[in-house]
């Protein structure tokens, strides 16, 4: 086995745009379950309207490609206002299983050929990287080093997500710091005992729901940035992939849903590259496809092991939430 490449392959995943994009994803689910206590299984749906909103806003109405992060967002938004207003006022399990369901009907509207002529259909969308790319400020040229080189385009995608990130974090490190964030600790907490104090605990749900989904449409147009919108990439997967990131770094921390994708993608990267290689050099007495699924049965051993042992993450604080105590 060439082990080389195996850890340079698997160092290049450190600044993957896909690393970058989950983490604002988790970022916005932790402001979802970590900060407020809702159980949003629909972040795939958040991701795949940003993605959408601004590849259609692009491709469909020529619009500025800011613009277009800006309308995907806006529809992020208001598909956190549809399913907030008849769950929200309920219990937990209702937004969960709302939010699941209403995921998978995006997708499923993304793929119908009914709106085929701005969506692509099952195809999906690209060819939306013109405007974008001609905001790029760094001139023609190969940049970085090692596993970490890049060319013009790539690099501007990842500085991009990096900042978009970085922006997140603050916004919630600052709004988690101020008295809106420990009222919304409170509602995660006992949500009775803060209305009871005049508080209106649906308003502050819907604004976390509305903030965190907006966090992740930009999760989702960093993960188009670099090739294409295909609907098959928004699939329940992709959110359960989310929650494992989420619970790894951390739910209730400003640092950890970065650093929990960071470490996720590192190992799933790691696996799938050195499982299929010991395969076919015989060191399992396996077939090297079927090695590269068992990738997925040694995360969900660990995600268990770290339910059972350390429930608050890598960087949480086991006080901070409900489901530990």
């Amino acid at each position: 086995m060439d082990f080389g490449q195996i850890f340079s392959t698997t160092a290049g995943w450190i600044l993957s745009p896909v690393t970058i994009a989950y983490a604002l994803a988790a970022t916005g689910l932790a402001v979802h379950f970590g900060f407020a206590g809702l159980l949003n299984f629909g972040m795939a749906g958040f991701m795949a309207l940003g993605a959408y909103g601004y590849a259609i806003s692009v491709l469909s109405f020529g619009l500025p490609w800011w613009v277009g992060i800006l309308v995907g967002m806006l529809a992020a938004t208001g598909f956190a206002i549809i399913l907030g207003i008849p769950t929200l006022r309920l219990r937990a399990d209702y937004l969960a299983i709302v939010t699941i369901a209403a995921a998978e009907i995006v997708r499923l509207l993304f793929t119908t050929n009914l709106f085929g002529q701005w969506t692509g259909a099952a195809r999906g969308l690209n060819n939306y990287h013109e405007s974008f790319r001609n905001a790029n400020p760094f001139p023609p040229g190969t940049y970085g080093f090692g596993p970490w080189t890049y060319n013009e385009n790539q690099l501007w995608v990842r500085v991009f997500g990096l900042l978009m990130l970085a922006l997140a974090i603050f916004i919630v490190w600052s709004i988690m710091r101020s008295p809106w964030g420990r009222v919304l600790k409170g509602i995660r907490e006992d949500e009775d005992a803060v209305r009871s104090l005049g508080k209106n605990v649906f308003a502050y749900k819907m604004q976390a729901l509305i903030i965190g989904g907006m966090m992740g449409a930009l999760g989702g147009v960093v993960l188009a940035l670099p090739s294409s919108v295909v609907p098959a990439q928004y699939t329940p997967p992709l959110t359960f992939f989310i929650w494992t990131i989420l619970l790894l770094g951390g739910a209730a921390t400003v640092f950890g849903p970065a650093v929990g994708a960071l470490i996720f993608w590192v190992i799933m990267a790691f696996l799938d590259l050195v499982l299929p290689a010991m395969a076919n050099a015989g060191w399992l007495p396996i077939t090297g496809i079927q090695a590269g699924t068992i990738r997925f049965i040694l995360v969900g051993v660990a995600l268990m092991l770290l339910v059972i042992f350390r429930p608050q993450g890598i960087f949480g604080n086991k006080k901070e939430l409900t489901f530990v105590k």
